[in-house]
């Protein structure tokens, strides 16, 4: 028996040795003020699918939408452990759900008019196998009332079988813009 650990440790450590992927730093504000003004975020995850949160736009009819790509090479798949984007303050409970509005998938070697649209968000995204990055985007809807500072906490990601914490995006309303808008 114990042979039989000792033969395997060497395996163990070759396969952990194999997964070199280290986290990016898992909340964007890197100020307790917040006071920078960002045009997007990008957090990457193994096996190089990648999450880009853009800044929120503030529609004409009051409402505020902003878009999650999330972007995965050929031959990869990731799936939500949760399916909601929650909206809190710093170190408070959520306040709000955002609405998913639309959800598009397309391959990346396609024209950009190109797109399929789904219904509900799947709970797995895969890549499409004609294209070597598939773009899953998510339209999200936000609430009418926002606080002046707000966080949206995303779903951690099963990559590969493994869970995966993702960044939590923050967002803040700056009174010089007259809008909301993502900060560091």
């Amino acid at each position: 028996m114990r042979r039989s650990a000792l033969l395997a440790l060497p395996l163990l450590l070759l396969v952990s040795a194999c997964n070199d992927y280290t986290a990016p730093s898992l909340y964007q504000a890197t100020t307790p003020e917040c006071k920078t003004w960002t045009e997007g975020s990008r957090f990457e995850l193994p096996r190089g699918i990648s999450v880009y949160a853009t800044p929120p736009v503030a529609l004409k009819d009051g409402g505020t939408e902003l878009a999650l790509i999330f972007t995965l090479p050929i031959g990869t798949q990731a799936s939500f452990t949760r399916l909601s984007f929650l909206l809190e303050e710093p170190k408070q409970p959520p306040f709000a759900e955002a609405k998913v509005l639309t959800i598009y998938q397309r391959g990346m070697n396609r024209k950009a008019e190109i797109v399929d649209v789904i219904e509900q968000l799947p709970i797995m995204f895969s890549a499409v196998g004609s294209s070597a990055e598939t773009q899953w985007r998510l339209r999200l809807q936000l609430p009418r009332q926002l606080p002046q500072r707000f966080d949206l906490s995303m779903p951690d990601m099963l990559v590969g079988g493994k869970r995966y914490p993702v960044r939590t995006f923050t967002y803040r309303y700056f009174p010089e813009r007259s809008a909301y808008g993502m900060c560091n």
